[in-house]
């Protein structure tokens, strides 16, 4: 396993951290965002649709479980929240593995809530709070 360490000492910083988790996405489609509530991973997230060219507003999929957005070159991107699902059965409910299964990028908060149903080749990056507004992001594979 490898893993990549990024510094994010303030909201200033998130887009130079979400250009270098870009670089590290190297073809993996499959991205989990794991860290407590409030730790900033859907905030990370909009970063990083921002540095792949998406233009659209970029929210929490909490209520909808995903939301899909553009990028640059028009490709779907598609972000999800499984924080309010009490089963993978409900995430198999809206096709969760056809989108895994697509090709594009797939960003999941709480990927936790449905282990199982997620291929083992992919990103985890663990998003943790060290001060108020600072958080230590880990890429690992």
């Amino acid at each position: 396993m490898t893993t990549q360490t990024v510094d994010i000492p303030s909201l200033e910083a998130l887009p130079q951290a979400a250009a270098q988790v870009s670089a590290a996405l190297q073809g993996h489609t499959i991205i989990c965002f794991e860290g407590e509530m409030g730790a900033g991973k859907t905030t990370f997230i909009k970063a990083l649709c921002r540095a792949l060219g998406v233009q659209e507003e970029v929210s929490s999929p909490t209520f909808s479980l995903v939301n899909e957005y553009r990028d640059g070159q028009n490709q779907p991107i598609y972000h999800f929240d499984f924080y309010r699902l009490d089963h993978p059965r409900e995430a198999e409910g809206i096709g969760a593995l056809e989108y895994f299964d697509s090709g594009y990028l797939c960003l999941i908060e709480w990927p936790s809530r449905i282990e199982a149903l997620l291929p083992p080749d992919r990103l985890l990056i663990t998003l943790t709070v060290t001060g108020p507004s600072s958080r230590e992001l880990v890429i690992s594979n």
